[in-house]
């Protein structure tokens, strides 16, 4: 049993046979990628307050110290980014940080706000304004609050990183696997287009990995929602005692992620985390979210490539780079199917994408060069 299904009734449970299979699955079962995309975007880290403290993040900051970005400030992160022709706009923060945090909490309250999520809705429809696409990742979340954000959002998200029971999720607030499947569940039954993912590297075992890729794949068989899968490694920094794993690891971490994902789902590594080159014959398709105007937030250590590396790293690759939008283009002007005919894009996502405007504008110019020169 998942640490926490139970608890949150999800009722996911990888079978023993796809497991022991998935565990054989090397670099030579899988193909190499026809191309690579990634989305031009900016991180707003719009509160560095979490709940949880975990042993190899560097993201949060203790009570006291804790920041939250004023609405002025993000308008300046979001208009830098339009001024650079991002598309995105990355939402990063801890989860639940008013509830840990009192100075969060009051500051929240004096901008007339009972919770982050719904400060988180009005800086989406500040960017949305701006003429960038919201993605947010707020960590965990109940459906009323996934809800309350969803419709100003192009796409969500959240790290899976693990269904074990790890000693680095430890603390006084225990990260949850069972609650994290609980939001991947929850973005499928609100129909989010969403991003989830594994971390490679913080105390798991190779059962775990391949039990955690298969819970990815049955919530999306249930619902249609995962759009990419991250394969991530841990990396050191000052609060981590993790190292990095081994190359040949990622290689067959990758591997296997590429084998059991079903093909419409990108499998993506970070490329200023990983030894991205090494790990292209892997199944790589996605070199993810990638900021020429801000750093990673979550990762200060370690810098984005410049846009004229990732050309280089597609071209060593023999494959075209392709820019695309923080929602995959599956999504757009499609429903859900079966008996469910609402769209997985909202409205107001979608006016934004066909507006007759700048932003709209440069949300069709990457969309035109996703679909490659004989669209």
């Amino acid at each position: 049993m998942i640490p926490g299904a139970e608890k949150y009734d999800v009722t996911v449970a990888p079978a023993d046979e796809d497991i022991d299979q998935l565990l054989e699955v090397t670099p030579d079962d899988v193909s190499a990628a026809d191309e690579l995309s990634y989305a031009k975007n900016v991180f707003v880290p719009l509160t560095t307050a979490c709940r949880y403290t975990c042993t190899y993040c560097t993201y949060f900051d203790p009570p006291g110290e804790a920041s939250l970005l004023s609405p002025e400030e993000v308008r300046d992160i979001v208009q830098m980014g339009a001024d650079a022709g991002c598309t995105e706009a990355l939402f990063t923060f801890g989860d639940d940080p008013d509830d840990r945090y009192d100075r969060i909490h009051e500051q929240l309250d004096s901008w007339g706000h009972d919770s982050i999520h719904e400060y988180l809705r009005e800086v989406c429809e500040l960017t949305l304004a701006e003429g960038l696409l919201p993605h947010s990742n707020p960590g965990d979340q109940t459906r009323e609050q996934m809800a309350l954000v969803a419709d100003v959002n192009a796409s969500m998200g959240v790290m899976l990183e693990t269904t074990a029971d790890v000693d680095a999720h430890a603390g006084r607030r225990v990260k949850s696997p069972g609650q994290r499947l609980n939001t991947i569940r929850t973005a499928g039954e609100l129909g989010v287009p969403f991003t989830t993912g594994i971390l490679v590297g913080i105390g798991e075992d190779w059962h775990d990995r391949a039990e955690s890729l298969l819970a990815i794949r049955e919530l999306h068989e249930r619902y249609g929602h995962i759009q990419e899968v991250i394969v991530q490694n841990v990396v050191p920094n000052e609060r981590s005692q993790f190292e990095k794993p081994p190359v040949e690891t990622m290689r067959r971490v990758v591997a296997m992620a590429r084998y059991c994902l079903p093909e419409e789902i990108s499998v993506q590594v970070p490329p200023n985390l990983s030894p991205t080159r090494e790990l292209l014959d892997c199944g790589v398709d996605d070199l993810g979210g990638v900021s020429p105007v801000t750093d990673d937030y979550i990762n200060p250590d370690y810098a984005w490539p410049a846009l004229r590396e990732l050309t280089d790293i597609a071209e060593e690759a023999g494959v075209p780079l392709r820019e695309r939008l923080p929602v995959y283009e599956r999504f757009l002007d499609a429903t859900r199917g079966g008996n469910d005919d609402r769209r997985w894009v909202s409205e107001r996502i979608q006016r934004a994408i066909e507006a007759d405007d700048d932003a709209g504008e440069r949300y069709r110019a990457v969309l035109a060069t996703s679909r490659g020169p004989s669209a």
